[in-house]
C-alpha cells in the first residue's frame, strides 16, 4: 500500500467526522458536551458503546496474543457478562437515583471531599494512561503504513492524530461523540468481519472448514490446568468481570454515554442488549486471531525472525502482526478494509475519553458549573486542549519504553489505578460505614504501593504464583481492608467523624 493511497484514505475519513461534528454541534452548551441533553435514544448508546469499549488495543493485541495465550483471553470475556450485570443491577439505578454527571460525586456525598477528589483524580490517572496507549497503537500503525515512507518523526504522527481529535470533539461534545462513535462502529465491525472473509478466502476456507479449523488450532485452546498460571480460566473470567464493573461502571467514559439516556429503564436496555454483542465480537477477534497465524505460515513468513516484528529483546511483538500482514501481504482491498477499522476502534475509543478527561476536570476538580454559560465555554475548550497535550506527552513516553503486548499493558496498569475505584465504591455500597475522609488518599496511595511491591515478588513468595489481570482484585481488596481500618460506624457524629 502507498503512503499517499493511506494517507488519502485517512483525511477522507476525517472529512466524514468533521462534517458529524459541524452537522451535531450546532447550539451546543455544557449541558450537551456532558450527558448529550440526557435525551440519546438507547439504540444509538448501545450501538456507540462497541466501538468505545474495544478500542484498537482490541483490534491488534487481541488477534496478536493468541500467539503466546491462545484463546485465555475468552475467559475474560465471558467474565464481562457478570460485570455488565452487577453495572446494570447495582450501578446504573444509583447513579440515575442521584442525577449524576460525574460518577464520583457519589464519593462526596458517601464519604466527603477528599474521597470525591480521590477518586475523580485516579480516574484522570487511569483513563488519560489507557486513552494513551490505545492512541499509541493507531499512531504507531499509521507511522508505519505511511509516514516512515515520507520521513515524517513519530512525535508529529502523534500529535496530528490528537489534534484530529480535538477539532471533531472540542465542541459538541458527547452529543457529537454519540454520532460519530456509531458511525466508527459500524466501521470497525464491517472491517472485522471482511478481514476474516479475506483470510479464509486466501486459505480456501468454507465457513464449515473456517469452523473446524480455528476449532482444531492449538491457538484455539483455553487453560484450566494450573491455578498458578496467569492464563487460568477462573482466574482470567473473575478479572474480566472486575475489569468490567471498574473500566465501565466505575469509569466516566462509558457510563457517561449510558447517563445519556432518557431514564433507566432505556440506560439499562441499552446495556443488556450491548452485553452479548460485545462478547461475540470479540470471539471474532481471537478468530481472526488464528486465522492470521495460519495465513502468515500458508505464505511461508517465519514472523519470529523479521526484525520490523521484534521487540528490543527479540521476542516477537505480536501487536505488530495484524498491521504488517494487512499493509504488506493482504490484497489492496484488505488493507484498505484494516486501515479504516483501526482509525475507526481507535477513535471510537480515543475521542470519548477525551471528552470524559474533559468532563470530569471541569465538573470535579473545576466545579464549572458555579459560571455563567459562556465561562464555562472557555472553560471547558481550554481542559480539552490541555488534556489532548498530555495524551501527546504520555504516548511518547510509552513509546520509549513499552516492550510487551499493548492489551497486557492496558489492563495491567489498569489493575494498579483502577483500584482504589473499586474499593472507595466497594465499601461504600456494600458497607453503611462512615470515612475518615483526610486519610483516604494516603490509603489509596498506600494499597497501589503494595500491590506492585506484590505483585513484583509473587514467583518467589507465593510458590510460583503469577498475577495476570487479576492485579485489580489485590488491589482493590487491599485498598478495601484499608478503609476498614479507618472507618468508624455510621452512628458516629458527623462533626467527630471528619477528625483524625
Amino acid at each position: 500500500m502507498s503512503p499517499t493511497l493511506v494517507l488519502s484514505l485517512v483525511a477522507g475519513y476525517f472529512a466524514v467526522l468533521i462534517i458529524i461534528a459541524i452537522l451535531t454541534s450546532r447550539g451546543a452548551t455544557s449541558e450537551s458536551f456532558f450527558v448529550a441533553n440526557r435525551n440519546a435514544p438507547w439504540y444509538m448508546v448501545a450501538f456507540a458503546m462497541i466501538g468505545t469499549s474495544l478500542s484498537g488495543v482490541t483490534f491488534i493485541s487481541v488477534p496478536g496474543n493468541v500467539y503466546g495465550k491462545s484463546w485465555s483471553y475468552l475467559a475474560v470475556a465471558l467474565g464481562f457478562v457478570a460485570g455488565y450485570v452487577v453495572i446494570g443491577l447495582v450501578l446504573m439505578p444509583l447513579y440515575y437515583r442521584l442525577r449524576l454527571v460525574s460518577i464520583y460525586s457519589y464519593l462526596d456525598e458517601r464519604f466527603g471531599y477528599w474521597s470525591y477528589k480521590t477518586g475523580a483524580l485516579f480516574f484522570l490517572i487511569s483513563r488519560s494512561l489507557g486513552s494513551a496507549l490505545r492512541l499509541y497503537l493507531v499512531a504507531g500503525v499509521l507511522q508505519l503504513a505511511v509516514f516512515d515512507a515520507m520521513g515524517v518523526p513519530f512525535a508529529v504522527t502523534v500529535v496530528v492524530s490528537i489534534l484530529f481529535i480535538y477539532l471533531y470533539t472540542f465542541k459538541g461534545g458527547l452529543k457529537t461523540i454519540l454520532w460519530t462513535d456509531t458511525f466508527q462502529t459500524l466501521a470497525m465491525l464491517s472491517c472485522v468481519a471482511l478481514s476474516i472473509y479475506f483470510m479464509a478466502d486466501a486459505l480456501n476456507y468454507s465457513f464449515a472448514k473456517l469452523i473446524s479449523a480455528v476449532k482444531a488450532s492449538p491457538m484455539s485452546q483455553v487453560y484450566f490446568s494450573d491455578v498458578r498460571d496467569d492464563k487460568f480460566f477462573w482466574k482470567q473470567f473473575a478479572s474480566g468481570m472486575f475489569i468490567t464493573i471498574v473500566m465501565t461502571g466505575l469509569d466516566q467514559d462509558l457510563m457517561q454515554k449510558n447517563l445519556s439516556c432518557r431514564s433507566l429503564g432505556e440506560a439499562q436496555k441499552n446495556l443488556f442488549w450491548f452485553t452479548p454483542v460485545i462478547v461475540c465480537v470479540n470471539i471474532l477477534f481471537l478468530t481472526l486471531g488464528v486465522l492470521m497465524y495460519q495465513y502468515a505460515t500458508a505464505r511461508g513468513l517465519k514472523l519470529e525472525q523479521l526484525p520490523q516484528l521484534l521487540n528490543l529483546n527479540g521476542s516477537l511483538n505480536t501487536d505488530k502482526v495484524f498491521p504488517y500482514l494487512a499493509t504488506t501481504q493482504f490484497s489492496i482491498v484488505a488493507g484498505i478494509i484494516f486501515i479504516l477499522g483501526i482509525i475507526a476502534v481507535t477513535y471510537a475509543s480515543a475521542d470519548s475519553a477525551l471528552t470524559s478527561l474533559t468532563t470530569s476536570f471541569c465538573v470535579d476538580f473545576l466545579d464549572i458549573k458555579k459560571y455563567p454559560e459562556a465561562r464555562q465555554t472557555r472553560l471547558r475548550q481550554l481542559t480539552h486542549l490541555g488534556w489532548s497535550v498530555v495524551l501527546i506527552i504520555i504516548i511518547l513516553i510509552f513509546r520509549a519504553y513499552n516492550n510487551q503486548s499493548l492489551i497486557d499493558a492496558v489492563y495491567k496498569a489498569a489493575g494498579f489505578t483502577y483500584g482504589p475505584l473499586l474499593g472507595l465504591f466497594a465499601f461504600g455500597i456494600l458497607t453503611g460505614r462512615r470515612l475518615r475522609d483526610q486519610l483516604v488518599l494516603p490509603v489509596c496511595v498506600a494499597g497501589v504501593g503494595l500491590t506492585w511491591l506484590i505483585v513484583s515478588h509473587s514467583v518467589e513468595w507465593l510458590n510460583g504464583y503469577k498475577f495476570g489481570f487479576e492485579i485489580l482484585l489485590l488491589n482493590g481488596a487491599l485498598i478495601y481492608l484499608g478503609l476498614l481500618a479507618i472507618s468508624r460506624p455510621a452512628a458516629v457524629n458527623p462533626a467527630a467523624q471528619t477528625a483524625v
